[in-house]
């Protein structure tokens, strides 16, 4: 249904065109791609420059400069360098900033919207090839402003998705980090975890003390007292005890045969 209404909105969308504008149609391109994204969504810095650059040639569009972002979240907008820059020129020349898609540019609709307002404010324009989106009439204003809702109610059920598996996987004792939670150990399959005896005292320890009122701090000194080891052998901490304490009375519960 969502693939779907982006079809049907995209296609409402003219797109840029050279009437009144002049020849020297100038255009700033910005790609982006996070940590893992290359792998993950399967869209690489080269691909995205090589759809900025084809666009601008087909388009009669100068490109004037390509920004990019290596390994930046598209969470905030703030802390990336290379849209900053990008929004930077492309206000100054009141040229177009051309993106791959909306994802590459913004992950929250809030942060979209502020990045399309500014650029409307100097006279430049937004060109999001993937969604066919351009931001010079009110329509395309409408259309870029429902895609970005969508794009993030997109996203929120992705993460919605993946917390519930994760939560599952958990209540069915499998790994789900490179880390082996304190408390348990890795069976020899690989992907099990196993309650570890000691570690489980331990954590009976912690949930005792938090259901009598103690805090974080006050029950890290007393597992480092009872010689309780964490399991990297490092000394507790107050946010190592919280981590914990978090985990195992959100989803994990103690195993029933280690119980007192």
């Amino acid at each position: 249904m969502l693939g779907y209404m982006y079809i049907l909105c995209a296609t409402t969308v003219r797109l840029l065109h050279n009437e009144g504008r002049g020849n020297a149609m100038k255009a700033i391109g910005y790609a982006r791609v996070s940590t893992d994204g290359q792998v993950v969504e399967g869209v690489s810095l080269e691909a995205q420059q090589a759809r900025i650059r084809a666009w601008c040639e087909v388009n009669g569009f100068e490109l004037v400069s390509l920004h990019v972002d290596a390994g930046f979240s598209g969470c905030r907008s703030d802390n990336r360098p290379g849209l900053q820059e990008a929004l930077l020129v492309a206000c100054k020349n009141k040229a177009a900033l051309v993106v791959y898609s909306l994802s590459r540019l913004a992950r929250s609709t809030k942060d979209a919207i502020a990045i399309s307002e500014r650029l409307a404010k100097s006279g430049a324009d937004l060109v999001s090839l993937s969604e066919r989106i351009d931001t010079t009439s009110a329509a395309g204003k409408m259309i870029f402003r429902m895609l970005a809702v969508l794009a993030e109610f997109e996203r929120d059920q992705i993460a919605e998705r993946t917390k519930g598996a994760l939560s599952h996987m958990r209540t069915q004792g499998k790994r789900i980090s490179g880390r082996i939670p304190y408390g348990y150990d890795l069976s020899p399959d690989g992907h099990t975890l196993v309650p570890s005896l000691a570690e489980q005292e331990g954590l009976r320890f912690m949930l005792a003390h938090s259901a009598a009122g103690n805090g974080r701090r006050k029950i890290a000194a007393a597992l480092t007292a009872k010689n309780f080891s964490t399991k990297t052998g490092a000394p507790w901490s107050p946010q190592a005890v919280g981590s914990i304490l978090r985990r195992e009375n959100i989803s994990r519960p103690i195993a029933a045969h280690d119980a007192a």
